[in-house]
This record gives C-alpha cells, sequence and structure tokens, in this order.
C-alpha cells in the first residue's frame, strides 16, 4: 500500500439542500487514501447520503469541488439497475465489460459454423481470436466462478443468475448491484485498489451474507466510506470516521478505530459544554455590567463595547450539540371495519414463465398481526403489492374488501414517493382528504418543516424517505397496514420509535422485515411462510428464520 496516494479530495466543499446547509468542510478535511475504511456517520437529515453522491461523482456541490482519481464502486442506496432485460450474472460480468465480450465471442463462434464464405469465417476466426485474448486477460475464465462465489455468499443462489433482473425482488436485485460492485473490487488474487462507496450495503442481506461482506471489507485494500446503521459492521471494519453533524453542519475526522472514536466524540462533546457553560457565565456578567451602565448616558458607549465582546465570545464557540430531535412515530388511529377487512384468496404470480408463488390464501380479520417469511426471491415482498393494489394478480385469485377498509402501504424501495414533486406535494397526493393544517402538523411531528416541505422528494436521505413514508401512513386512518422492512435505514433513536408505533397500533398488520426487533414488537399471532403459502400459528422456533428469510 502506498499510504501517499490520495483517491478522493475534497476542497472546500459546501453541501446544500435547497437553502439548508448540510456539510461546510473548509480546506481539504476529507481525504481518502488507499487502505482508509471510513464510516460515514451522523443522524438521518445530516447529509451523509447527499455528500455521498458527491463524492461519487453524482452529484455536485453547492461550493467547493471534489478531486478523484482511479477506479470506483458506487452502491447508492436507492440503486437502480440499468437494463432489466439482462440476467443477474451478465450484470454481475458487466462490471469488468466481460458480458459484452463474452457476446461478441458468442457471436463469432456462431459466424464460424454458420458461413459457408470463407472470408466471413476469417473475419470470424480473427475477431475471435483478438476478443478470446482480452477476455482472458480479464480472467474471464475464472471469471464465472469467481460472480458465482460472490453472488452465493450475498444470498444469491445459482438459479437466479440466470434470470432476467425483471423476474427479480428488490432485496436480489439490491444483492446483484452489491455483487457487480464487489466483483469489479476484486481479481484473481482477492486484491484490487478500487475504491468501494457503499450506502447502507448490508440492506436485504441476512446474517450470513453480513458476516462474509465484513470480512471482505476488513481484506479490502483500496478506499472505502460507508454509510451504514449497523455498529457491528462498522465497529470490525472502519479505521476512520467522518461524523456528520446536523447541529453545525461541519464535518468531525476522527482518524481512529469505531471504539477510541465514541471516546473521543463523548470528550468533544464534553470539552463544548464546559466551554460553553464558562462562556456563557461571563458573557452573562457581562451583559449585567452593561446594562448597569447603560442606564447612564455617559457610560452608553461603555456599556455597548461590553454587550458586543459578550456576543462575540459566544459566536465563537464550537457549537454545543443539543439533544437530537426525533421524529414522533405514531400509527394511525384506525377507521372503523368489518370482521375481515381483507380477505385474499387463490394469489398467484408471474414473471413471464416463472411462477413466484401459486394459490396464496390469506384472510386478514381486524386487528390481526400476521409475519411472512421466506428466502430471498420467495415473494413477500411482491405479495404486499398485490394486497395493496400496486400489482396485478395473475389467475383467478383475487383480493374481497370488507366493509370500511383502509390499507396504509409502506414499500420497501419508497416506490409510492415521487422524487420529482416535493415533500409537501407528495404528502398532499398520499393524503389528499387531510387537512392542510393536520398534515402541516403530522409532517412537523415527523421533522419536516418550512423549507424542507418545498425540498424535491428524490434528494431526502433513505431514512428521511423512511420517515416522510411512514407521516403519510399517520394521516391515512388506514386499519390494514402493510409495512415491507419498515426499520430499513433508520437510526436508532427513530427505529425504536416505530417499533414502539407497532406495538401500539391497534389495527391489522402484515409485516415483512428481517428485524427481529420488529418481529418482536408486532407480538405476531400468525405466519405465512412463502413460496408455498402456508398459513401456521405465530411459534418462537420462527424467530431463528427470521434473520434468513
Amino acid at each position: 500500500m502506498i499510504a501517499w496516494i490520495v483517491v478522493i479530495v475534497t476542497e472546500d466543499l459546501e453541501v446544500r439542500v435547497g437553502a439548508r446547509t448540510l456539510l461546510d468542510a473548509p480546506g481539504q478535511l476529507l481525504r481518502v487514501q488507499p487502505g482508509d475504511r471510513i464510516g460515514l456517520v451522523g443522524r438521518n437529515g445530516a447529509g451523509k447520503t447527499t455528500t455521498m453522491r458527491i463524492l461519487a461523482g453524482e452529484g455536485e456541490p453547492y461550493g467547493g469541488k471534489v478531486i478523484r482519481s482511479g477506479e470506483f464502486g458506487y452502491l447508492p442506496q436507492d440503486s437502480k439497475e440499468g437494463d432489466i432485460e439482462q440476467t443477474a450474472r451478465d450484470r454481475v460480468l458487466s462490471a469488468r465489460g466481460l458480458d459484452q465480450i463474452r457476446r461478441t465471442m458468442d457471436r463469432q463462434q456462431e459466424i464460424m459454423e454458420t458461413t459457408d464464405k470463407d472470408s466471413e469465417r476469417d473475419a470470424a476466426i480473427s475477431k475471435y481470436s483478438r476478443m478470446e485474448e482480452k477476455y482472458s486477460a480479464l480472467g474471464g475464465y475464472e471469471a464465472d466462478s469467481e460472480a458465482a462465489r460472490i453472488c452465493d455468499a450475498l444470498g444469491l443462489e445459482e438459479r437466479v443468475l440466470d434470470q432476467q433482473l425483471k423476474t427479480l425482488s428488490g432485496g436480489q436485485r439490491r444483492r446483484v448491484e452489491l455483487a457487480q460492485i464487489l466483483f469489479a473490487a476484486t481479481s484473481g488474487s482477492g486484491r484490487s485498489q478500487t475504491t468501494l462507496l457503499l450506502d447502507e450495503p448490508t440492506n436485504h442481506l441476512d446474517a450470513d451474507s453480513i458476516t462474509w461482506l465484513r470480512d471482505f471489507l476488513k481484506k479490502h485494500e483500496g478506499g472505502l466510506v460507508m454509510i451504514s446503521h449497523d455498529v457491528e459492521l462498522l465497529e470490525a471494519v472502519c479505521n476512520k470516521v467522518w461524523f456528520l453533524d446536523a447541529v453545525r453542519s461541519e464535518a468531525d475526522v476522527y482518524n481512529m478505530d469505531w471504539k477510541k472514536y465514541l471516546d473521543a466524540r463523548a470528550t468533544d462533546e464534553a470539552r463544548r459544554r464546559r466551554e460553553r457553560a464558562n462562556a456563557e457565565k461571563k458573557a452573562g456578567a457581562l451583559k449585567e455590567q452593561a446594562a448597569k451602565l447603560g442606564a447612564k448616558a455617559t457610560k452608553a458607549r461603555a456599556a455597548k463595547q461590553m454587550t458586543a465582546r459578550a456576543e462575540r465570545m459566544m459566536g465563537e464557540l464550537d457549537e454545543v450539540r443539543v439533544d437530537d430531535r426525533v421524529a414522533t412515530i405514531s400509527f394511525p388511529e384506525p377507521a372503523p371495519c368489518g370482521k375481515t377487512p381483507m380477505n385474499a384468496k387463490g394469489l398467484t404470480k408471474m414473471y413471464g414463465s416463472l411462477e413466484v408463488f401459486a394459490g396464496v390464501d390469506l384472510a386478514i380479520d381486524k386487528g390481526s398481526r400476521v409475519v411472512v417469511l421466506g428466502f430471498n426471491g420467495a415473494g413477500k415482498t411482491t405479495l404486499l403489492k398485490l394486497l395493496a393494489g400496486v400489482e396485478r394478480v395473475d389467475g383467478e385469485g383475487g383480493i374481497v374488501s370488507g366493509y370500511g377498509l383502509k390499507v396504509g402501504y409502506f414499500a420497501q424501495e419508497h416506490d409510492n414517493i415521487d422524487g420529482d414533486k416535493s415533500v409537501w406535494q407528495n404528502a398532499i397526493e398520499s393524503c389528499p382528504d387531510a387537512g392542510e393544517q393536520d398534515l402541516r402538523g403530522v409532517l412537523g411531528a415527523f421533522m419536516f418543516s418550512g423549507d424542507q416541505l418545498n425540498q424535491p422528494a428524490g434528494t431526502l436521505s433513505g431514512g428521511e424517505k423512511t420517515r416522510l413514508s411512514l407521516a403519510t401512513l399517520v394521516s391515512s386512518r388506514a386499519n390494514v397496514l402493510l409495512l415491507d422492512e419498515p426499520t430499513n435505514n433508520l437510526d436508532p433513536q427513530s427505529r425504536e420509535q416505530v417499533l414502539d408505533a407497532l406495538r401500539t397500533y391497534e389495527g391489522a398488520v402484515v409485516l415483512v422485515t428481517h428485524d427481529p426487533g420488529a418481529v418482536k414488537a408486532l407480538d405476531p399471532e400468525r405466519v405465512i411462510v412463502l413460496p408455498d403459502g402456508t398459513e401456521d400459528l405465530w411459534n418462537e422456533s420462527y424467530m431463528e428464520i427470521v434473520e434468513l428469510a
């Protein structure tokens, strides 16, 4: 490792969303070198995702610039793959351009075997030889097994690799995108100087895959900047921390591992509090003295100078962190409904000739609590989309709406949010029956107010999109909630708020989650296991497979 190489450096970086400054990083404060494994941390809305996009070249800073060199692999929080007709295997191999080379070789092979013209055959042989040499130099012959090994470690089975992306679940597509990036950052020796920029890489991963990813990242020799709410991952991998302070709109750089960072940050905050307390005491004395002098006309100038000095003294201090605001999350008081507000019969879903599941029956009684389990790709998200009416049911099955049914749907990928529209526009369209003042109050409780209401929803972080989606649920008065991974992308404080809301909600819930804490908070009565659609009473033995589901 050559320590003096810098692959990313910022110069007077300023990050804004609308009129709100998220980050002001003077000089060359943020630097990434090979071997740096940096945890980019801070509360939801502090600017982590926006800053990461700018570091990756996917967004422009308000001020300053970012200088990059070398190869990069960027996993955005809401990754959207390009060609959905492409197979998962080709998507992973495309990281090194091997998919196109292999298609060219297959085409030349076909020409060699079918043409009757010597000139065409000779041209095809020549081109095939050139492509084969290039393919071999890029490790093409070992690439299939190497890509399959990475995919298997991330929970993508061999059968999935030959499926088109459009047939995969959201969780599977996310794993394919991560596999592609890690494959690009790997050579036959397993060593690479690629800089990895990963935004919540453990979303949709089970416990075994997270363990494998942790080991991979610890051994990675290139640079790494990672956003994650997985504290165990940060502790195991990171040797540096960038803390984005939402209060001061600044970054604190800690060139140390996670445990030392926690101690150092606690020390910094204690110092700021001591300094502010002392300054407030001195400033208070100065202002008190100024008030006494100001009563005398001859002393007015001196009083004014004392007041100005007190204000300068306070202004020169580092801002002290106040307790971070936390969204007040509560699910709606459910609207009145009948005994069985929703009844699903014979639900079947096909993608082309591929059957996801067939003949699934599910009765959602008033106030019932159901968990949906199954391996990745078994159709958990698809089932919720069918129940929500977002996707069409195949075959003869369907949804029967009971008396008073009002559905509230939380989409895992925030598909219900229009990124081109503002926070306020999204809220109005999601809750057309809500009064304006009531809606503003709900958004305020979820920490959206002022200029943030006019912010394009596409610029929100994953955690902020989660809060916006939850805010619209609160205004919906839904009596059946369909929740797909509602704790993803949330910081620990906000996650606890969601868990408390689950515990106290009186309506029916159908929950898809990898989070054991969410299942415990729901205290489910029943479980549906996909793809077979088996229904059973909940028992603790199912908890063992929640993280693997």
